[in-house]
Formats: structure tokens, sequence, C-alpha cells
């Protein structure tokens, strides 16, 4: 997980519970997002977002902790992150990074390089644009659930519920969601749309969201079939 404060890195937690700094990273930036590189193309590694300023710094960390820079100069990004899997079309592979403020979407490869993936038809701004995101995946349209956190922020004009919001396969299925699509949820009320990418990109609506909400995090989505 990530550390903010004055001695910014990424904490590590076993099974039983137990933390440990695993990592200092060297930036004055603000830590906001991480994610876990499955597909390969960062070589495995553990990718950390701090942003400052208009300009993003990704790191990239292996499973000894040691830190390589993969590019200082990625356009400001704020909310969650996602590696994109195989069947992502032209950005399979690449780390998918949402701006709330903007409310753009992109696509950073191995090499540093930035590409715009969509800007979804979304209201923008802090606290109210696109938050988190999620691959669907392998499997999840035989069942599945996708989970979004709802977090309590007192004045704040959305104020949250301190609660963990779910959609069934079924709704989203409905809704026209096929797996290994991408789902993005605003901060501001949580309205999530679904990003497919292939020779190029579609949104499609999926759900409104909740009156109030206030939306942090991943979308957590989870095959359940047998």
């Amino acid at each position: 997980m990530l550390r903010l404060g004055t001695a910014p890195g990424v904490t590590a937690v076993n099974t039983t519970g137990h933390a440990r700094s695993f990592v200092s990273l060297p930036t004055r930036g603000l830590l906001n997002g991480i994610a876990f590189d499955a597909t390969g193309r960062f070589g495995m590694r553990l990718l950390v977002t701090a942003t400052a300023g208009t300009s993003t710094t990704v790191f990239a960390i292996d499973c000894r902790g040691r830190v390589s820079v993969l590019t200082r100069r990625a356009p400001k990004v704020e909310g969650g992150i996602a590696v994109a899997p195989s069947t992502f079309g032209r950005f399979a592979g690449d780390l998918i990074a949402p701006d709330e403020n903007s409310g753009q979407m992109w696509a950073i490869d191995p090499a540093g390089k930035a590409t715009l993936v969509s800007v979804p038809n979304l209201p923008t701004g802090g606290d109210t644009g696109v938050e988190s995101i999620g691959f669907v995946p392998p499997g999840f349209g035989a069942g599945g659930v996708a989970y979004l956190a709802d977090r309590g922020t007192p004045n704040n004009p959305f104020p949250g519920t301190d609660s963990i919001l779910r959609l069934t396969s079924a709704a989203l299925a409905a809704a026209g969601v096929q797996d290994g699509d991408l789902l993005v949820s605003t901060e501001g009320g949580g309205t999530t749309v679904a990003i497919r990418c292939e020779a190029t990109c579609t949104v499609t609506p999926v759900a409104q969201g909740t009156n109030g909400g206030h939306i942090e995090g991943h979308i957590l989505a989870i095959s359940v079939a047998n």
C-alpha cells in the first residue's frame, strides 16, 4: 500500500497482518496510484505514480525493492491505476491512469511514453471526475461481482456512506460489458462507464452511481464462476 507523509513510499502487509516498510520513494509529489504488472510488459513489477504540478513520475519496483524511474514527464493523473490485459487493443500491457481534473484517460508504456486513450463524457474536477478503474477479468461474464468503495467524507459535496458498492456480472452484461473491458467510475457519485479498445476505443455507459457517493480506490472485479 502507498505510504504518504514525510517518508513517502510503499508499505508491505503480509498474510498475518504485519506491516513493514517495503521501499521509500524519492519524490516530493503526491503518491496517488499503485498497481501490479501481471501482464509482463513492465517486468512483473509494482508500478507507482506520483504527481507534482502538471507532471507525473512513474516508478517501477521489483520484488527486492529496487526502484527504477520510467518517466518524470507523464501527464498529470490522479486516481486508481491498472495495467491493461493483452486483449486491450493498441494499449495492451500499458499502464492505464485516469485524471479526475481533466477527465482524460492515459496509457503509459514501459518506455514512459503517454498516449491519450479516451475522454469519457463524464463530470470533471477535483473530488468529482474519473477516479476508480478496474479491468473485467476472464470468466467474469460466467459469474462475477465488481466492488467499489464509497468513502465517508464529511463536509464535502459528495459526503459518501462508508460502504462497499457492488454490481453483479449479470447486471454489467445487461449494460453491454464484456470480459477485458475497462470499468471507470467518477469520484463524485460513482457514475460508471466501460471502455473497450480494439482497433479503436469505445465508451459505453454502465451505471449512474449513488447520489452523494464519494468513490475512492480501485474497482475490484472478480470471477466467482466454478
